[in-house]
């Protein structure tokens, strides 16, 4: 584990202590690092489309990028793409219908919360605006349910201040189309999204972009009844995370906080409403991006550090299938 203080190790242990569900089976799984990305970056946004890993936006050692670099795990090849219209960060991002949208985020320095959307066409090598997210905002999070994106929380500008908004919208890519859903139950920022069973959950983040006030929390919306329900929470308190849905598993992976970045790996199993602890990432990171490919999970970037930074990391975890020996 890496971690900066005595109190902070500390802490992780009333947190394990205070979730006696988790099991501290840190062997579970293997890593490996592959070939690193070609820019440094941050608060990036990430997709997997046509088999191939996109990496888009986010923090540079030069400022804000639009630059869009693409892994094929095939070649272990980096290429580059299209870039954005316009450079941003702290995006949320989804891939639907062989296209990638990119979903609101912040331009400019000043942390300006967008509301725009944008389409990625490979065939095209091109990008589109489309319809408009009704709530500006960045340090949200997105989930795709029966082809539709569920764009959930976030923050946006209230009297020059970043402050949360629950706001839950869904964008029809079929219809081009923005509907309001019920809103996510605790209003956050940099929290991290996964689908699993027709279900989105909502895990993590932090109270008005504030990284000392990280949460816990796991809720999940049910498009069926149109209603969240608060789960186990989150074994450890953490937030610019990111997440993955596979072998019936959500794998939440890194973080930051005041006192240093995370490299936990910890695994939701909504069957049992239960935690288990994975093999630590081998760098620890925050503002990281992921995608599925191949039966492994791809940890793209990350700041090393808590606040601004960024990395090269291209870090790919392999978790045991359902029915291996777990020791």
């Amino acid at each position: 584990m890496q971690r900066k203080t005595i109190a902070l190790l500390l802490a992780l242990s009333l947190t394990f202590a205070a979730h006696p569900s988790l099991s501290k089976a840190e062997g579970l799984g293997s890593w490996k690092v592959l070939a690193p990305t070609p820019t440094a970056r941050t608060e990036v946004g990430v997709a997997v489309l046509n088999e191939k890993i996109y990496v888009i936006g986010g923090f540079t050692p030069d400022g804000i990028a639009d630059r869009v670099e693409v892994y094929d795990p095939a070649t272990q090849e980096w290429l580059e793409a299209a870039p954005l219209p316009r450079a941003l960060h702290h995006v949320a991002v989804a891939a639907v219908n062989g296209k990638i949208y990119v979903v609101g985020g912040f331009a400019t320095g000043m942390w300006t919360p967008v509301s725009t959307t944008y389409a990625y066409d490979p065939a095209t090598d091109s990008w589109s605006e489309k319809a408009r997210m009704p709530t500006e905002r960045g340090a949200l999070a997105a989930g795709v349910i029966d082809g539709n994106i569920h764009a959930v929380g976030g923050a946006f500008k209230q009297f020059f201040r970043l402050k949360n908004t629950g706001a839950h919208e869904v964008y029809d890519p079929a219809t081009d189309t923005w509907t309001q859903a019920a809103d996510l139950p605790t209003p956050r920022d940099h929290l991290t999204v996964s689908v699993m069973n027709g279900k989105l959950y909502a895990l993590g983040g932090r109270i008005d972009v504030d990284y000392n006030d990280n949460l816990d929390l796991n809720e999940a919306f049910d498009p069926k009844t149109g209603q969240w329900q608060t789960l186990a929470p989150v074994p450890t308190k953490r937030s610019g995370i990111t997440s993955q849905s596979l072998n019936g598993n959500i794998f939440v992976f890194g973080g930051e906080s005041g006192n240093g970045t995370f490299d936990e790996n910890e695994a939701y199993d909504p069957a049992t409403n239960t935690w288990k602890a994975y093999k630590p990432m081998p760098n620890s990171c925050h503002g990281l991006g992921s995608a599925v490919a191949n039966g492994r999970i791809h940890l793209i970037t990350g700041g090393p550090h808590p606040g601004g930074g960024g990395s090269h990391y291209h870090q790919v975890f392999t978790p045991p299938l359902q029915g291996e020996p777990k020791g």
